[in-house]
């Protein structure tokens, strides 16, 4: 298997394992979640696309080294991989230790405040 490729599995499974197994966030059933991960999408698309262009491409992957699979405009799948496991990490570790939840808790309501 391509060294990209088994990199992009390996990465993709350790986050996926990370969270049933033992940060337990929930992200999966979050519908912020999905809805962060279509607008990264989107964004991906347009530049990968751009970068990996085989007309004329600024980043070159080795062949040998992924699966030679490229969808769409010329990218190769093994980035969409990658970078679901990259922000999907991000994610689940917000929330998980220093999240913008934990820091809303933590200020006082306006009702709260002491008057001085």
């Amino acid at each position: 298997m391509p060294e990209y490729t088994l990199w992009t599995l390996l990465g993709m499974a350790a986050v996926l394992l990370a969270e049933i197994l033992w940060l337990r966030t929930g992200v999966f059933r979050q519908p912020r979640y999905w809805i962060s991960l279509a607008i990264i999408l989107g964004f991906q698309v347009l530049v990968d696309g751009w970068l990996t262009k085989l007309s004329a491409p600024l980043v070159i992957y080795n062949p040998r080294e992924f699966s030679g699979i490229r969808f769409p405009w010329d990218i190769p799948i093994e980035d969409f991989g990658f970078g679901w496991a990259m922000v999907t990490l991000a994610i689940i570790l917000w929330n998980r230790w220093g999240g913008a939840d934990d820091a809303a808790a933590e200020r006082p309501a306006p009702d709260d405040r002491e008057i001085r």
